[in-house]
């Protein structure tokens, strides 16, 4: 498709840039919260809660090395525990932001504090004296068992009082709602663990970052596989623990990431420059690719108006961060797990094609995102954006200025932000 006609039609919307959406949800996610304590109520059997649980945990980062883990379960008994994991699923059902709180509100958090070696110790899985490096056994290895499973397990939780009725956020992963105590839990069930998982985890000298990769290659998304590490199933004995959900959420894009794009190192270039476009959450995505070896960059600017912005009296709020070639020595801060996530999703997009080329990732927030559901949906933002056919055009410089019309900020500004823009002006011969 023409570049000219890939942008026509696309108009910014200032109505919708300037609508504050957080007070008016807010009320919404306040009722089902407390729908959730007469669920609660209906669902706890005297001190234990009884029911099927997503194949999905939690572990916090507050106090490391002591964290907070958590076994997750859906109150309501009717539900479909498979849909309230954080998937690529979510997406495919066009979930907005209100229904993904509604989901995580809908999950029980059942914690108890623990060090994160606490993996370390114990009898192995599946037997009486093995493993000495494996825990298998008490409240973290039936999390474990969770975690490793390929379907929902029925468990039982100790519970320790009634759950504080609270939604916690975090910009990198999916928000987690009400609380309680765990006394201790117990499996309903045996889970059936795949073949592949079986493999890594029967691997006490298999490092975590290959074992991270043969999953992917086995067909496992990084959210599985994500669930896995956390819960201190990958990796060699010795060095098995605890991983807050954080941090290897972080940890899975950015290694399945490298070794994709260790697969593309040696691949062809794409012949001319492309613009794909999304848009999810209030969240748009403009993908440009040009032609050159495997560069990434992403610029996000954040609305005055989104609760994003921490200095909105000076308009709107740039962040960025690139990688060359070679990749990056260093963790990414200013932009932190969406440009895992973001950058996860082109090389994907690139490695079907068996091509690789310069990256320019614009992600532009607007209050219309109001409440952060985690960077899942930065990759599938960006994952879906390869939908359909691109806008080509002859050069980037081209392509940068017909997508710059629809941005909010000027080329200016990005200029001063971008070392591809920067670049781009200093050397055009260079695209």
């Amino acid at each position: 498709m023409h570049l000219d006609e890939f942008i026509e039609g696309f108009e910014r919307d200032e109505a919708a840039e300037k609508r504050r959406l957080a007070a008016e949800k807010s009320y919404a996610i306040t009722d089902h919260l407390e729908d959730v304590e007469r669920q609660f109520e209906q669902a706890v059997q005297g001190d234990a809660l009884f029911g099927s649980t997503s194949p999905e945990i939690f572990v916090g980062r507050t106090g490391y090395p002591n964290v907070s883990t958590g076994l997750l379960s859906p109150v309501d008994r009717d539900a479909t525990a498979e849909t309230f994991a954080t998937s690529s699923e979510w997406y495919d059902a066009g979930l907005g932001i209100e229904d993904v709180l509604q989901r995580r509100t809908g999950m029980l958090n059942s914690t108890r504090s623990t060090s994160v070696d606490s993996v370390s110790t114990g009898r192995g899985r599946g037997s009486d004296t093995g493993g000495a490096y494996d825990v298998w056994d008490g409240f973290v290895g039936v999390q474990r068992e969770v975690a490793i499973a390929d379907h929902p397990v029925d468990v039982e939780v100790g519970l320790d009082g009634k759950p504080e009725l609270d939604l916690e956020f975090d910009d990198v992963g999916t928000p987690t709602g009400p609380r309680a105590h765990a006394t201790g839990a117990d499996l309903a069930e045996n889970p059936h663990v795949p073949k592949p998982v079986e493999k890594t985890l029967s691997d006490d000298d298999w490092r975590a970052e290959g074992a991270m990769t043969y999953l992917y290659r086995r067909g496992f998304d990084v959210y599985d596989i994500n669930t896995i590490l956390s819960a201190g199933a990958l990796g060699q004995a010795r060095e098995r623990s605890l991983v807050p959900t954080r941090w290897s959420i972080t940890a899975v894009d950015d290694t399945v990431g490298q070794y994709v794009r260790g697969t593309l190192r040696n691949g062809d270039t794409i012949d001319k420059p492309e613009v794909w476009y999304n848009e999810y959450m209030g969240n748009r995505y403009w993908v440009l690719l040009a032609p050159g070896r495997w560069e990434f960059e992403l610029v996000e600017m954040k609305a005055p108006q989104s609760v994003w912005n921490p200095r909105p009296e000076t308009g709107y709020y740039l962040a960025s961060a690139h990688e060359g070639y070679e990749g990056r020595t260093q963790y990414v801060e200013e932009t932190a797990g969406a440009y895992y996530a973001a950058r996860l999703g082109v090389l994907e997009h690139l490695a079907d094609r068996g091509r690789q080329a310069k990256c320019l990732v614009l992600r532009e927030i607007t209050d219309d995102y109001w409440a952060p559901v985690g960077v899942w949906q930065v990759r599938e933002g960006v994952r879906n954006a390869f939908d359909g056919e691109p806008g080509v055009g002859q050069t980037f410089h081209e392509t940068l200025s017909a997508v710059s019309d629809q941005l909010p900020v000027s080329v200016g500004a990005l200029r001063r932000k971008s070392e591809l823009v920067a670049g781009l002006q200093s050397q055009l011969s260079d695209f």
